[in-house]
């Protein structure tokens, strides 16, 4: 059973499991959203739609939880028949959660990827001719620390700044900025002016991520994107005096 001390399943409103942490006081996804249709409308999609083409996709993804931002991202490759090397990077805090993930109620979507699932699990690699996944055991901000220029895409998705501001601070993000190629993408569900204001005061330009059946999100780059309708921060701290980043 994946059912422990820590964590209970939860149905979430697409019909896929999400899951409740007892320790953090929170679910893994937006039960309104839906586990899966979440991963994908609020990462995956804008994400890769951005950088399909590229021969190589490297992506972080901050905190591998209970997976779907990296088996989603496996499912569109997969079903697009992506010719680019796929490599994915993710750190996790939790040994034991990984391990139960064998016993996890995925949705059918992902039948295909049991194969990964075990291995990820089992073994906290996945490794073929074309991809390659490491979930590292550990903290996030050690282990982004290692990286200088490397990804192109982020995964914003760790609990939320109230239970787990040491993953949304100013400095956090500062090292984001160092680990990121300068054309990088990087996706959240936070729509929090301090959030966004922590992206900002380290060069992201802050875009939203809107659209039907899910609640706004926002996506950030170094560079200027296409597509997506651009934040005025200038004008949202001048009407926000007294707001705030969260720091160290």
């Amino acid at each position: 059973m994946f059912n422990t001390e820590l964590h209970t399943m939860t149905l979430s409103e697409d019909g896929s499991y999400t899951a409740y942490s007892k320790e953090y006081e929170e679910h893994y996804h937006s039960t309104k959203d839906g586990a899966l249709h979440e991963s994908f409308v609020k990462h995956v999609l804008p994400a890769m739609k951005v950088k399909e083409s590229q021969d190589e996709i490297v992506i972080l993804d901050i905190c591998y939880g209970l997976g779907f931002n990296t088996l989603a991202t496996l499912l569109y490759y997969k079903e697009k028949n992506l010719k680019s090397k796929l490599r994915i990077y993710s750190p996790e805090l939790d040994e034991d959660l990984l391990k139960s993930l064998q016993n996890f109620t995925y949705p059918k979507e992902f039948e295909s990827l049991k194969n990964i699932i075990h291995d990820i699990s089992e073994y906290g690699v996945y490794e073929d001719e074309q991809i390659y996944i490491e979930v590292y055991l550990g903290d996030a901000r050690a282990y982004v620390k290692t990286f200088e220029n490397k990804f192109d895409i982020v995964y914003q998705d760790a609990f939320s700044p109230s239970v787990n501001p040491m993953l949304w601070t100013r400095e956090y993000f500062k090292d984001i900025n160092r680990a990121i190629k300068k054309d990088a993408l990087l996706t959240t569900y936070s729509i929090s002016l301090a959030t966004r204001l922590a992206l900002y005061e380290n060069d992201f330009n802050i875009y939203l991520n809107i659209g039907e059946n899910y609640r706004d999100a926002t996506i950030a780059s170094l560079s200027t994107l296409k597509n997506f309708k651009k934040v005025d921060m200038p004008h949202k701290i001048s009407c926000n005096p007294d707001a705030k980043s969260l720091r160290d």
